[in-house]
């Protein structure tokens, strides 16, 4: 596992994070749940539910993003029979704490975890398929590297390899930083990932590069992986140019991975 403590510094954090407080009422159709991950530190987690039948998905969000702004992208799930459930970063939301590179990986199997009981102990369906949009990629890679979590399948969105290439790019790194054994780290983590991958990005995403969906395609060890490259989208609305092309491609790879089919 990358050793991220190596860059969680105020001038990277500062810029890595946009923590937003914000939170809305759980609607009717979700229920929320707290997942302890430190002490006197909980994050939040919202359970978007149509069917029990349904197959989940474990939704890691984006940067400035919020649980909540998922309550009506959450249909959209549900029109192709999906459930989600989508949990906030520390700092984020509802969740407390101080948010960190390093924790928001480590934090990544304790929710996993969390997750799954809470689905056994409802009596709904508790396979999962893991997906992390942008930042969330770190969080929904470090599960796929962890084998024993037997997770169906993995679902990059607008992610990216390694935090370190935006770290470059964007002119943060301050002197003394190994950025480069981190990305080392990162690329061996990648490449020993092997459930099946979906990867989706947007073809003029300018803030993560579509070179970094093609380094995950070309690194990543699953022998079962696609790559869909989204025209015309960039990173934050990528859903909704290509909305018909993401769905249907998030709900081929769920039946086609399924343990059930």
């Amino acid at each position: 596992m990358p050793d991220y403590s190596k860059i969680d510094i105020p001038e990277v954090l500062s810029y890595v994070f946009y923590p937003r407080d914000e939170s809305g009422p759980c609607p009717r159709y979700a229920f929320d749940h707290f997942i302890p991950v430190a002490e006197a530190v909980a994050l939040h987690c919202r359970f978007y539910e149509q069917d029990k039948a349904w197959p989940w998905i474990l939704y890691f969000h984006g940067n400035g993003e919020v649980v909540s702004d998922y309550d009506e992208i959450a249909l959209f799930y549900f029109k192709h029979n999906l459930n989600l459930a989508v949990v906030d970063y520390r700092g984020y939301g509802k969740s407390n704490g101080t948010p960190t590179v390093a924790d928001m990986s480590r934090d990544s199997r304790k929710v996993y975890e969390s997750v799954k009981t809470a689905l056994t102990q409802r009596g709904l369906r508790d396979d999962l398929w893991v997906m992390g949009r942008s930042l969330g990629s770190v969080s929904a890679l470090a599960i796929a590297f962890d084998k024993s979590t037997g997770i169906n399948g993995l679902i990059i969105e607008s992610g990216f390899p390694s935090i370190t290439s935006l770290i470059v790019r964007h002119g943060i790194a301050t002197p003394g930083m190994d950025l480069d054994a981190i990305t080392r780290e990162c690329l061996d983590m990648v490449r020993s990932i092997t459930v099946p991958v979906l990867i989706i990005h947007g073809e003029y995403d300018t803030l993560v590069p579509p070179d970094e969906a093609e380094t995950i395609y070309e690194t990543i060890g699953s022998a079962r992986k696609d790559l869909l490259m989204i025209p015309g989208a960039t990173h934050n609305d990528i859903m909704f140019v290509g909305l018909r092309q993401y769905m249907e491609a998030i709900r081929k790879f769920v039946d086609s991975t399924s343990p059930n089919r």
